[in-house]
């Protein structure tokens, strides 16, 4: 398990990855906005090298506010992934930020589930 923390601002965004069988759990709190999004990037694209898994699901549970930037970054991982045959999932986003998805059209690209357990069914 890997933290990721935005060193300017822990107190307002964290991010932390861990693996479930197979599937890349990335957990986040706080709040989604250009301050952030490198950091949201290298955890759901990190560019060191390594292989990296196909599948994804970015928990958003803890997550009180998201601008354009995290569309951004979320546009960007399930453009990654989908050449790969493999997915990225959205798990457990509050209304606020399940408003934003919806308003844009990032529900229709990337499937938002309500809860965890739910987005990492097979």
């Amino acid at each position: 398990m890997s933290d990721i923390e935005q060193a300017a601002r822990p107190e307002r965004f964290s991010v932390v990855r861990r693996m479930v069988g197979d599937v890349r759990v990335v957990v986040v709190h706080g709040e989604i906005d250009h301050d952030v999004k490198s950091a949201l990037g290298n955890a759901l694209l990190p560019g060191d090298g390594a292989a990296q898994p196909s599948r994804t699901v970015v928990d958003l549970g803890g997550v009180t506010f998201m601008d354009s930037s995290g569309i951004n970054v979320f546009v960007a991982a399930h453009q990654a992934v989908s050449g790969t045959e493999g997915w990225l999932r959205i798990a457990a986003a509050q209304k606020p930020v399940l408003h934003v998805l919806r308003l844009v059209g990032v529900d229709a690209l990337i499937t938002c589930h309500p809860t965890l357990e739910q987005a990492l069914a097979p």
